[in-house]
């Protein structure tokens, strides 16, 4: 939940950066079987909008006007269609029920109040029940958990292991669980609201002062709609401080002032209160880290949490991505982690983290899998791709995280993020096909997508509260490329424009190469410095880099201009082939994605190869 509105946050905690090396293996179906490091693929999916058919998209719409898409348009043939595509994971974004603007009181849901939601669809990062559902995504609200049961059993008899959100740093204002499980209490049910802080409250308080709603001359709730909760006010005494640690009782409008802050044991001043990691648990696994916190004394807040990813641990969700993780101490990341991965050692575990700086901590010591790539790898190859950058110093970043290569989950789409495809990111789908042959092929890490991402959706439609050029979570709407692949529930692409079929084969090719390619599991080297050095014709758009294994060689040449085209002769240096053992010769090299082929020359221990490389194309070559 990387807001678009500006807000300010203090870092819980700063630490020595350290390193660790994991690595996520595939379950073998004989229990002594040596596995073998594969490539693991993701797919976003905003869950009330994949199955939405309807193309209306009136700003503000309602669910009558806009439609919804529900858990069971995610039908075999659809989920078979995704796992096609190259998919081994499914992260069904906007499931734990948050606060809508929608009466379902006849379900004994309490309705949500105007002016403490963002949208009339609601931010699904302000969940107000944790043990339930969303009820826009059930044909039958009242069996709305069930149905949502039914879609995890689905996904994996199709072959897709499945994620949902977990947000840990903040709650919706009026969070209110109908579904605790026998002996859980809601958040904030036992704490002492006298004082701003205590250890084992869930909240931090303003004591004395009530909660105000924010002001705004430029936004109304529901874009001035009548409505009879709309009343500028919102019950909350003593106020709490606000989701991105606003301590006013009446926040600023760009605050997250719909969501109150979790207390994690971390006081007023920043000190902790909780116990803290001995030297050394940064080399340590997660089932050392398991043992160390059986016999400490952990804040309240902990426990609901841990509680909640358990009971989704137990429903068959095999991992959990986690919004705004570097707001919550890494400690609290350990006890969580550590005990997910002694129910389900196989959990794939997410971070949403934008500091570089932190890392290899949440890595190393709060025991995550993966952490998003977005500062570093994201950001220069947006710059690239708009004219901001050069490719080279790719090279540099690449190197710098070479120790946390494994960690680092890479991505150009999200719910987040402005469409791949808009006017300000690529401009045009088919530019963003370099970009998406790096992201997926430089590391050993998972690659996401986001749905509509491989159909060249751009994210145009003007939702209401969420504007263009990202795809809205806070509206009913449709997404038009998405909803032309669909095709009213076939999901077969039959209303997709020839463009638009050949992006998604480009995807699917180049996604099923990555699942099955040892290489993208070994060793890195860039290419790009000598080539840049000696190379004629080496324009500036290029870069280039091998992969390898044991049993697999690659090269790998990308033309990020959208303009021009290289022709030239690549240099492949003598300690890359001495490596591979690759002796003077010629060879026939194929390439990977669309299977044309060029000529390795080895010379005295130095390869060339002559090469066309056109606007935005990328070249996958084997070498034999």
């Amino acid at each position: 939940m990387k807001k678009s509105l500006t807000f300010a946050v203090v870092l819980s905690c700063v630490i020595a950066n350290t390193t660790v090396a994991q690595k996520k293996t595939t379950m073998s179906a004989k229990p002594k079987a040596v596995t073998t490091p594969k490539k693991e693929v993701i797919y976003q999916v905003f869950t009330r909008l994949f199955g939405n058919k309807n193309t209306t998209n009136k700003p503000w719409g309602t669910i009558e006007e806009n439609g919804v898409g529900k858990f069971n348009d995610f039908t075999d043939k659809a989920l078979q269609e995704i796992k096609k595509l190259g998919v081994t994971y499914i992260w069904y974004t906007g499931v734990p029920h948050h606060d809508v603007i929608r009466d379902y009181t006849k379900y004994g849901i309490s309705n949500d109040d105007p002016d403490v939601v963002k949208g009339r669809a609601g931010s699904p990062y302000a969940v107000k029940d944790y043990y339930n559902v969303n009820p826009d995504l059930a044909v039958n609200p009242a069996k709305r958990l069930e149905e949502f049961e039914a879609l995890i059993a689905r996904s994996h008899k199709n072959g897709l292991k499945v994620i949902i959100d977990i947000v840990p740093n903040h709650i919706a204002r009026n969070y209110h669980s109908l579904s605790n499980p026998t002996g859980v209490r809601d958040f904030g049910a036992d704490d002492n609201t006298a004082v701003e802080y205590d250890k084992n409250n869930n909240f931090y308080y303003i004591p004395g002062k009530a909660f105000e709603v924010p002001t705004s001359d430029s936004y109304k709730p529901l874009n001035g709609e009548k409505n009879s909760l709309i009343d500028g006010k919102f019950s909350e005494f003593p106020a709490k401080w606000t989701g991105n640690g606003s301590r006013l009782a009446k926040p600023d409008i760009n605050d997250w002032y719909e969501t109150v802050k979790v207390n994690y044991g971390i006081k007023p001043d920043g000190s902790k209160d909780f116990p803290e990691l001995p030297a050394g648990y940064d080399t340590k696994d997660y089932k050392a880290h398991f043992v160390y916190w059986q016999d400490k004394e952990v804040p309240s807040s902990w426990k609901k949490f841990l509680d909640i990813t358990l009971y989704w641990t137990a429903k068959g969700v095999d991992g959990f991505r986690y919004d705004m993780a570097e707001m919550v101490p890494y400690e609290f990341w350990s006890y969580m982690n550590s005990s997910i991965k002694m129910k389900n050692p196989n959990a794939m575990l997410i971070a949403e983290v934008y500091n570089p700086k932190e890392y290899r901590n949440y890595i190393k010591l709060g025991k995550m899998d993966y952490l998003y790539d977005k500062v570093e790898t994201y950001d220069h190859l947006k710059a690239i791709i708009q004219g901001n950058a050069m490719p080279d110093p790719l090279s540099d970043i690449q190197m710098g995280m070479a120790d946390i290569d494994h960690h680092m989950l890479h991505f150009l789409d999200n719910h987040d993020e402005q469409r791949l495809a808009s006017k300000d990111f690529a401009g045009l789908p088919e530019k963003g096909k370099p970009l998406m042959v790096y992201s997926a092929t430089m590391g050993t890490s998972p690659t996401m997508i986001y749905f509509g991402q491989e159909v060249g959706e751009a994210g145009t439609i003007d939702g209401g509260f969420g504007k263009p050029t990202r795809t809205s979570i806070f509206d009913y709407v449709g997404v038009p490329n998405h909803q032309r692949w669909m095709n009213e529930g076939k999901f077969d692409g039959g209303q997709l424009t020839k463009p638009e079929k050949d992006l998604r084969y480009f995807y699917s090719r180049l996604l099923n190469f990555t699942l099955t390619s040892s290489a993208l599991t070994g060793k890195f080297q860039e290419i790009q410095t000598i080539n840049r050095n000696k190379t004629k014709g080496y324009n500036s758009g290029i870069y280039s880099y091998v992969r390898w294994s044991a049993s697999e060689k690659l090269i790998v040449v990308i033309n990020f201009s959208w303009v021009t085209s290289s022709k030239f002769e690549l240099h492949v240096p003598t300690d890359i082939l001495k490596t591979w053992n690759v002796k003077d010769g010629l060879y026939t090299i194929k390439e990977q994605l669309y299977g044309s082929v060029a000529q390795l020359k080895v010379e005295k221990g130095e390869g060339t190869i002559q090469l066309t490389v056109r606007p935005s194309e990328s070249l996958l070559f084997r070498v034999p």
